[in-house]
Order: structure tokens, then sequence, then C-alpha cells
């Protein structure tokens, strides 16, 4: 089996991303997931490991501690989801992604056990997101993986991941997002985050609502799992920025610690800040994790599509906003970190997404505003996302294609405006390709 094959191989599967079920044992049921893990030998269990939860932030948290674990020596597997440019980035050791030979080679090994599984169904088919976790788990056992870092896919409870039991797990900002699956409050979708806490373990949460740190504290009573809260035990503070890092100091349990992370934006300093209460945590629990490999591992974090900025005149940021939360956080980064004219809008959606929610929280920002659509399966129609517009009295022009919008806009922008490029991934992703087509400047400006 070549790369394609092993891709198509896993796009045979039902994939949950292209058509979202609600969360249900009949619908995820992890003991098919065990099944095939225990048929290849347990990887899971091979490594030492680090779960992280949440609605924002999880993937930079997640790299931030990936990144500070590979500085203190540890062969570090991450584990993320989803995609922006090929299936092969979600599954990384050391920063390196795996390669398609070795993708190939891990599902051919990995075909039989999984056809057996399914075989039988005794607890159900394998879904594509089943199999990439236990392709996850086989790549990093048998590369000798000491830690796998790993972010949950969706929810908590029922993810393909919650089969491990971790050193530490990481609650970030806990907000509304995947309603049609989670919950339609705070309260059930927390519920379903917390359901990666498990007897014993450590568990670190990012400051969340009310309504969210009361599940979880008690899930946190219920498994007698010590809880340690960012913004009490742990704090930040803001040291200042430009256009290619934020400096911060984080006071932790253990020490303090002067950080400069190339990730911007408000939000970005409470993942450092809750990477930093989860390294601590494993350097209280014996691993060698120095005040220096924190601090050099946070400063060379790479986690692209969260306000990237790509161009320098005029101004091209994309990110991965896709709530209203996000949304919002996108707004603030925009009008905090950098200074510009007039501001361009292009935006696309998924389908399942509340797009009234991300418009109220974006349409004030930008008077000018294209709407695309990505190539995904699940992208919104663009009647839905102008009609959003319209409502708040902003006449949203169309493109059909994320390179139609992102040319459209450099052309009407002029060197001292801002051009944005979010709503989701997906859309991000088809902007990066255009970027690198095009040859946008990678300079950026000054703020």
């Amino acid at each position: 089996m070549d790369y394609q094959q092993a891709v198509a191989y896993i796009d045979s599967y039902t994939d949950y991303e292209k058509t979202p079920v609600p969360h249900a044992a009949a619908n995820y049921d992890l003991r098919r997931v065990d099944e095939l893990l225990a048929r290849l030998d347990d990887p899971h269990r091979k490594a030492k490991s680090a779960h992280i939860t949440g609605t924002k932030g999880k993937g930079s948290t997640a790299a931030m501690i990936a990144s500070a674990l590979s500085f203190s020596g540890y062969t570090t597997g991450l584990y993320t989801s989803p995609h922006l440019h090929t299936i092969n980035e979600r599954i990384r050791i050391d920063g390196r992604l795996i390669t398609d030979d070795e993708f190939a080679v891990v599902i051919t090994r990995l075909l039989p056990e999984a056809e057996e599984v399914n075989r039988k169904a005794t607890y159900g088919q394998l879904t594509t997101f089943e199999l990439l976790t236990a392709l996850a788990f086989a790549y990093f056992a048998e590369n000798g993986v000491a830690f796998q870092v790993l972010e949950v896919g969706l929810g908590g409870t029922y993810d393909a991941t919650n089969v491990i039991y971790p050193e530490v797990a990481i609650l970030t900002t806990i907000g509304y997002d995947h309603m049609e699956i989670l919950g339609h409050t705070l309260r059930e979708i927390a519920t379903e985050k917390a359901g990666i806490i498990k007897p014993g373990c450590v568990v670190i949460t990012s400051p969340q609502a009310e309504e969210a740190e009361i599940v979880i504290r008690d899930a946190c009573f219920r498994q007698k799992a010590k809880l340690v809260s960012v913004g009490r035990e742990v704090s930040w503070q803001n040291l200042g920025f430009d256009t290619e890092r934020q400096r911060l100091r984080v006071d932790g349990r253990l020490d303090s610690y002067d950080l400069a992370i190339p990730l911007l934006g408000e939000h970005q300093l409470v993942n450092a800040a809750t990477a930093v209460a989860a390294l601590e945590v494993l350097a209280e629990r014996g691993f060698a994790i120095s005040k220096d490999s924190v601090i050099n591992g946070l400063s060379q974090v790479h986690w692209p599509g969260r306000f990237q900025i790509l161009n320098r005149s005029p101004v091209v940021v994309v990110d991965g906003a896709h709530n209203s939360d996000s949304a919002r956080r996108l707004r603030e980064t925009l009008e905090k970190y950098l200074a510009y004219d007039r501001a361009f809008l292009v935006i696309g959606a998924s389908s399942d997404k509340d797009i009234a929610a991300i418009v109220d929280e974006l349409h004030p920002a930008f008077a000018n505003v294209i709407a695309t659509r990505s190539k995904h399966p699940r992208a919104m129609s663009l009647e839905r996302i102008v009609a959003e517009f319209a409502r708040r009295g902003t006449a949203a022009e169309v493109a059909k294609d994320v390179p139609a919008a992102l040319a459209r806009a450099l052309d009407v922008a002029g060197p001292r405006d801002v051009v944005c490029v979010t709503g989701s991934l997906f859309v991000v992703a088809e902007a990066l390709d255009e970027a690198q087509r095009l040859k946008l400047a990678k300079s950026t400006p000054k703020c």
C-alpha cells in the first residue's frame, strides 16, 4: 500500500468530521478502540501522556507543551486535529511530521487488525478518527516516544484519545461550539470535556466561566484528582509585544518564567500560562523539565493559522476563528496588535457553525466584507453568510472560492490596510496555499 492508497483507505471509513453526529456511546464506543489497540499490543501505554481538551487554545497549548518536552530531551509525539494541508500534520515527533512512507507502512500494518475489528463489529464499526488515533499511537510506540501530547478531536468523554491515563489532563477555556454534538448549555459542553479527567490524575484548567468551572471541580472531586487553576495558582503578566512575538512573565507554583512566544493575542498569554502549569506538574512528578527548557521550548513553538501574518503591505493575517469567542478574540487582537487604515474581511465558515454569533463579533470592525467558501464538503453557503452581514447593515461581496476572495481583497486594499482571512481552518489552509503561490512578502509590519 502506498501513501495515496493509505489515505484513501482511511477516508473509506465513517468520518464524523465531515458528517457530525450526536455524542453517544452508540456512535462513539471506545471499546472498539480498545479492541484495536489490544490487537496492536497496546501502543498507547508505551509512553507518558498529556491530554488536552477545551474549546479554545487547545492546539496552541498542546504545541507549547510538546515543544518544551522536546527541549527537555524527551522524544515527544504530538497528535492534533484538524490539519491545514495534509493529514500528516496531525502526527509528528519532535516537530517532524510523519512522512508519506511512514504513514503508508503503519496503515498497512494496522489494516488487517482494523478489518478484523470491523468484521466482528462487537462494539460497532471503527471511524476515520479512531483509526487515525490508533495510527498515531502505533507510530509513537515504534519510534520510542517518551511523551505523547494528545489533543482531543472533539469533546472528551467519547473521543478516541480518551483511552489513555495521562500524567496531566488540561482543560483550556470552554465555550459554545459543536453544540449540535456536545450540548446547548455550557454545563453540558463542560461535562463532555471533563470526561478526560481520570482517577488520581492532576488537572490543569485555564480560566473558565463559573458554570464550566463548577463542572470541572465536581469531576475532580469525584475522581479524586488534584486541580490546578490558571489565574489562581498560576498567573501571568503581559510585558509587551511586536508583530513577531509577545513577552510575558508567568508566575508558576514552582518558579517564575520570562517568556517570549511567537504567537500573538491576549489568549495566547493564557495558553502559555496553562502550558507552564502543566509542565510544572510533570516536573513535580519527577520528569527532568528545567526552567530553561520551558523558556526555550515556548520561544520556538510553531502553530500556523492562528493570527499568522503573511504579508507586510497591505497586512494580510489569517486566523482559524470559528466560533463567537474566538471571533471576539480575533477582533480584539487586530485592534490591539496592528495599526491600519481600513480593514477587509474574507470569511467562510463550516455549515454547522453559529454564523450569526460570529458575525455579531466581527462586523463592527469590518466595513468591507468578502464572503467565500472552502472546498470542504461542510462549507457554509455564501447566501447564509451574506444574509447575516446584511441584517447588520453590511453589504458583503461574494467570491466563489478562497483564492478569488483573497485576490479581490488584495486588489482593493491599500498599503496601510489590513486583510483578515477567517471563519474556518479550512478557509485559512486554502489562503495559506494561495499566499504561497502568490509569494506574498512574509516580513511583518511595525505596530
